[in-house]
């Protein structure tokens, strides 16, 4: 038997690997189970190309409880350690990693959770174990080796009588650790980590019922077996190539990944590249709401099938943050900080790749079916506009498949939308004016006015519009959006036809006069406009500019401080309407009043203004008036 004190400068580096090496203690399983996987792997890889005349046969990977004896065994079939690989991976690789990393990160520990970098995966054991156990058969003709350590320095290294291949790893879970020896917490962790490992894992045994032979009774009980439980799939949907694939394995895998979501996703995209970098994955579109903030599954990222962290942001585009789905990369390290990953060069491409593959998918499946992509429309918009607002790439590639809904259901790319209004929907100073809607039925007496000159009025409703509309203002030439709402409709699109008013500029003088002291100015900004005699008498709108700026900074952005304004509106009185001049003529000021603020009741009541005690005094008021 070898005796031994480890390499090591620091007097006891164990405390500093349980204080600083993880944030997470639970990991460790993780990092002995994916030891056990690479070691099963490797020697698949030496047995292939005849470095390794073994039989690799049917390996498995077997997590045992004791509870009893307050010990948890991980034990693989891989190629195991001689006694020289040992002292070799164990006492010395190991040390001298756990002592570059404490002198590199000696000043922000706290921030270090670079281990795989320096081979420090199997000594997050002792976070939870306060002993630890390597009995291992190298698949090479050596005895076996019995390697043991307390948590200090000192290890004993002896020949052992174990005969199979592989690796057995035995922790004395330590007194603060005592919950990972309870069966519902392992399995809690290896279904967190391990799900999708390449390697069968084994965790107990369970009960399967089998079919019943020819001759039994209808109420003979089904036969049962005691077989393995093996907790992982090996082989998910992301390892497969697309061909071999049908839509109900992706709705399947779907199911697999999210056991509680029972909505089928609309779509998704395979990922598979192997260059400039290694990346595989599906991403799946779900049914998407118009709040942002909603986002209880997320994109899994996973490294050779090891689950790494749901926390993609740095590593997908923010916009697809939204999406649900695996990607799995060898290139992002296991064990890293958010800040390394975000500066990191290889995940900078992964990101830029990600926004390609999706456009381009988003692209065929218009091209494909557009039918089906415009019912999925208002599933999947809140997506795609966020992209396009966030992404300048994807911005310039969603030109071919961003939809713009009208009030009627039809949807057309912008070029169809550009080619079918610019005749008529030009301004006098040659800008096309592209009128959209929020909501049809608060919006539905605007949305009248303008059909009824022959234009067409979108139905613009997510809670980003305003920024995507700045943007594409921005970016394309001589246009702007306006909600049909933001002023009389002939102001909107003003052509050069003028009409002519039926009062003259001393009446237009008093009727002005009459109004504003009336209605209150610090509601309301009176306009007088010259209109057809059967538009609406008073109409109420909200400047274009002012109701945006204030969308943009309720959702991030904008002006500062335009959320905090008050609320002002436009009230624009046709000088032609009859009852306006009415109005002007009536002789006593008390009944001009009633006129006046009837008048406004009734157009603050069309935009939905009216509310409370005014809402009641209104109503009496009407009845009083039909008596």
């Amino acid at each position: 038997m070898t005796k031994g004190s480890i390499n090591v400068s620091v007097e006891n580096i164990f405390p500093l690997i349980k204080k600083f090496l993880y944030s997470d203690h639970e990991i460790f399983l993780r990092e002995l189970v994916s030891n056990a996987t690479d070691a099963t792997m490797k020697l698949k890889h030496l047995t292939n190309i005849g470095e390794a005349k073994v039989d690799y046969g049917d390996p498995k990977i077997e997590i045992k409880v004791d509870k009893e004896g307050k010990k948890l065994h991980i034990i693989d079939q891989g190629l195991g350690m001689t006694k020289e690989e040992v002292e070799k991976y164990i006492n010395e690789v190991a040390f001298s990693g756990a002592e570059e990393f404490l002198d590199q990160y000696k000043d922000k520990v706290e921030d270090a959770g670079i281990i795989g970098h320096f081979g420090l995966g199997f000594y997050s054991a002792f976070m939870v174990a306060d002993k630890v156990e390597i009995i291992t058969k190298s698949f090479k003709d050596d005895p076996a080796a019995h390697w043991t350590c307390d948590g200090s320095p000192e290890f004993t290294l002896e020949e052992a009588d174990k005969t199979e291949r592989g690796t057995e790893i035995i922790l004395h879970i330590a007194e603060d650790s005592t919950e990972f020896l309870e069966d519902s917490r392992i399995n809690e962790l290896l279904t967190k980590y391990n799900k999708f490992m390449p390697i069968p894992i084994k965790f107990g045994m369970k009960t399967e019922t089998l079919p019943k032979p020819d001759d039994a009774k209808e109420d003979d009980p089904a036969p049962t077996q005691e077989v393995d439980n093996i907790i992982n799939n090996p082989n998910p949907a992301w390892t497969k190539q697309p061909t071999d694939l049908e839509d109900d394995d992706y709705k399947n895998f779907y199911r697999e990944l999210y056991p509680m979501q029972f909505e089928e996703p609309l779509f998704n995209i395979h990922l598979n590249v192997d260059y400039p970098f290694n990346l595989t994955g599906i991403l799946y579109f779900p049914k998407m709401t118009n709040d942002l903030n909603v986002q209880k599954d997320r994109i899994q990222l996973y490294q050779n099938q090891v689950f790494v962290t749901d926390n993609v942001e740095g590593i997908v585009p923010e916009f697809l943050t939204m999406l649900k789905g695996v990607i799995d990369s060898p290139d992002i390290p296991l064990n890293v900080s958010r800040s390394y990953l975000q500066a990191d060069g290889a995940v900078k491409k992964i990101s830029s790749y990600i926004t390609r593959k999706v456009a381009d998918k988003l692209k065929s499946l218009f091209n494909n079916n557009r039918g089906d992509f415009e019912k999925k429309w208002d599933d999947i918009k809140i997506v795609i506009e966020y992209g396009m607002l966030s992404e300048e790439k994807f911005f310039e590639k969603a030109d071919a498949f961003a939809l713009y809904p009208t009030v009627d259901g039809n949807f057309y790319t912008y070029q169809e939308l550009y080619d079918k209004i610019k005749a008529n929907q030009t301004d006098k100073d040659d800008k096309l004016v592209i009128l959209y809607a929020s909501n049809k039925d608060e919006q539905h007496s605007y949305i009248e006015a303008a059909k009824a000159k022959g234009y067409e009025v979108l139905l613009l409703d997510s809670p980003i519009v305003s920024h995507l509309l700045q943007k594409l203002e921005t970016t394309k030439e001589k246009i702007s959006f306006a909600r049909v709402d933001a002023d009389h409709v002939d102001n909107l699109i003003k052509k050069d036809d003028s009409k002519i008013s039926k009062l003259s500029d001393e009446e237009k003088t008093k009727l002005d006069e009459l109004l504003k002291d009336v209605i209150p100015s610090e509601k309301f900004s009176v306009q007088l406009e010259t209109m057809d005699s059967d538009a609406a008498p008073f109409m109420i709108t909200q400047p274009e500019f002012m109701r945006r700026m204030k969308e943009m900074q309720a959702t991030g952005g904008g002006m500062f401080g335009m959320g905090n304004m008050p609320e002002m509106y436009n009230l624009i009185v046709n000088t032609n309407s009859e009852l306006v001049g009415d109005i002007l003529n009536t002789k006593t000021r008390k009944k001009q009043e009633r006129l006046i603020n009837q008048s406004l009741d009734l157009a603050r009541l069309s935009q939905g203004l009216l509310k409370g005690e005014e809402l009641t005094n209104f109503i009496k008021r009407s009845y009083d008036m039909i008596k």
